[in-house]
This record gives C-alpha cells, structure tokens and sequence, in this order.
C-alpha cells in the first residue's frame, strides 16, 4: 500500500553545483508546480504552465557566488539522470528565477520549458495547483490540526544517489500549524527531521484511514508546503572566570519552518505574470555533459 503516489516522487528535484575538483554537490531541493494557464490542447485536457520552486535563499546563495544552480532530473529506470545548468540571467540580462515579492517569503520560481524535458525522455510529474496541492480554504474544511501527519521530500546531506535522483521521504507531524489555519503566521512548523539538503523540498500531508469521532478524516495526499529550514536550538558556554559568553553551540531542534501552500501559490504567480511573450523561461535549462 502506497501512502505517497509515485508520481509525486518525480517531482522532486536535486539541485547543486560543481565542487573545484568537478564533483557534483547536492545542496538543496526543488520540485516542479504546474498552475493552469487557462488553455486546453487537441483532446481538450487542461493545460498547465510548470515552475521549478526551491527557497529564495537557496537562489540567492548562488546568485551570490554567481554560480548557477545545477539541477539533476531523472530519465528512464536504467538510465543515468540528466545535469541542466539554470542560468542566472536570460538573453535579455532579466533574472531567471522570480522571487516572492514579500523578502521575507523563503519562495523563489523558475518557469521551465517542459518540451525540453520530454525532448531529453526526462520522466517528470509536478504537483498541479488545482488537484494536487491543499489550498487554504482546503486546509480549513478539512480542519488541518496538530499531530497531523506529513511526508518530507528531499535530499538531506545530499544524499541524491550515484546516477540517479533517489528521494528520501521522513515522517512528521504537524507541530504548530493553527496560526496559519487561522491568517495569522505565513508559515507553519512541522515535527520532522530536516537537515541541509532539505531546503525547497516538498511537504506533503499525510492521508489517514481514521479519525477522531467528531472530526474530519483527510484521505489524499497533496502538497501542504515546502521546507525553509530547521529552528536552531542555541546554547551558549559562560566562562565562569568571566562570566562572559565563550562559545555558542548550535543544534538542531527536531523543528522545521515550512512554507505554505498559499504562499507559494503567490510566487507562482509573480512568476506567471512575469512571463515572456512566448510563454516560455527567460533562460531554458541548459544541457550539462551528456
């Protein structure tokens, strides 16, 4: 029994850079989001525009460094996965990525060319904004709680495997999720064990067989935000000649700041204003080796 649909695991991407010895480092999580543009093709199927989402600070950490990001998706079983190099500026000299208009949303967009994609045979998925992510009116009508279970997508420390994208998925809970629920708070913490490696990645919401009596029972499992980053807990050494502070320890709280459904949405839609007259990114995803 799958309590995670496969599809959702070909959504998730790996993103990185090169070291100076030429070694791919994987650093960071992204996954693809499809919002509909409001077009159908031959069949009359809906159709979508698809963004490659991560954090604005996994973005803006390589545009720092001025070093593009390194994106690593998979192609059939088999195979090896396929490196794209995702320039900083388009041929126009505009951005590539769009970035949540609030800077303090952890939430940055690239269109992506999906015909480039299916081009290369890549197997790709992305979690469509009308069917497979929890708005937050469904979040209230489906009465979103603590102790919730969720499912964290990603590659923490890396771990994205030899050829290939092998996603790591951890359980959690819903830790303090009410004063987003209610249009207090822009985030929401989780219970889960996230470590570097983890930013951008998907949060999925668990689908549960049971309920307590008198409460709603959710039974699907969709996008219900994306991971910004783990709560440091800090504790600090005093010299006790000085009684000054000497050092300062900093650990990992079991605590993690997600970002929103609703929030991302916002950033998706930045980016769907934004867009080229062709519809398509300002810089395509470029080919790395073969």
């Amino acid at each position: 029994m799958a309590l995670i649909p496969p599809g959702y695991l070909n959504t998730v991407v790996a993103l990185g850079s090169a070291s100076k010895e030429g070694a791919m480092q994987y650093t960071a999580t992204g996954f693809l989001y499809g919002y509909p543009s409001g077009e159908t093709n031959e069949s009359g199927a809906k159709m979508y525009r698809v963004y490659l989402v991560t954090n604005r600070h996994v973005y803006e950490k390589a545009a720092k460094q001025e070093a593009p990001l390194q994106a690593r998706l998979n192609r059939p079983m088999g195979t090896v996965s396929k490196l794209y190099s995702i320039p900083l500026k388009g041929t126009d000299g505009s951005d590539s990525w769009f970035v949540h208009p609030d800077p303090e949303a952890d939430v940055a967009v690239l269109p992506v060319n999906t015909r480039l994609l299916e081009a290369d045979g890549i197997e790709f998925e992305f979690f469509a904004h009308d069917v497979n992510t929890f708005t937050l009116a469904q979040a209230r009508e489906i009465e979103v709680s603590e102790g919730d279970g969720v499912f964290v997508l990603g590659f923490p420390l890396g771990e994205a495997g030899d050829e290939r994208n092998y996603v790591v998925a951890r359980q959690g809970i819903m830790a303090r999720v009410q004063d987003w629920a209610k249009g207090n708070a822009r985030t929401f913490l989780i219970d889960a064990s996230v470590f570097p490696g983890n930013s951008g990645g998907p949060v999925l919401l668990k689908p549960e067989l049971t309920s307590i009596t008198g409460t709603k029972r959710n039974d699907r499992c969709g996008l219900i935000g994306m991971v910004s980053s783990y709560m440091p807990y800090r504790e600090i050494a005093i010299s006790v000649q000085t009684e000054r502070p000497r050092m300062i320890f900093e650990e990992n709280s079991g605590l993690a700041i997600v970002v929103p459904p609703n929030v991302i949405q916002e950033a998706v839609e930045v980016a769907f204003n934004g867009r080229n007259s062709t519809g398509e990114s300002a810089a395509d995803l470029q080919q790395v080796g073969k």
